[in-house]
């Protein structure tokens, strides 16, 4: 049931939360409940927040990051528009290598580009 509250907030559950269900559920259970409190709509909705966390994962080129919150964006309808838009941010405090990263991650994604 967590899983599926989670999955309806972030519109993608890490196959890492999965795996540790079942090999630390005291710690399993720690962290769902703190993403369902990260996650939760509140002054900024599910959809901005996804917007924050792909920039912040392209800032900090963790190409897994920025592709799993991405699966999730599209799922909770976050447009390609607001993605970019959120890079062009990142790009701003982070440099052209977090846009880049994450502007080659968003077309890959969409496959307008072969993966590397």
């Amino acid at each position: 049931m967590e899983e599926k509250k989670l999955e309806e907030k972030i519109g993608k559950i890490p196959v890492i939360f999965k795996e540790l269900k079942e090999t630390d559920p005291d710690l399993y259970g720690k962290v769902m409940g703190l993403d369902q409190v990260i996650w939760a709509d509140g002054a900024l909705s599910r959809q901005t927040k996804k917007v924050i966390a792909i920039a912040i994962a392209a800032a900090l080129r963790d190409g897994h990051a920025v592709r799993a919150q991405m699966a999730g964006a599209a799922n909770l309808g976050v447009s390609k528009e607001e993605i970019e838009e959120g890079l062009r941010v990142a790009f701003l405090l982070a440099g052209m290598p977090a846009y880049v990263h994450g502007k080659t991650a968003l077309e890959e994604y969409l496959g307008n580009r072969p993966k590397k």
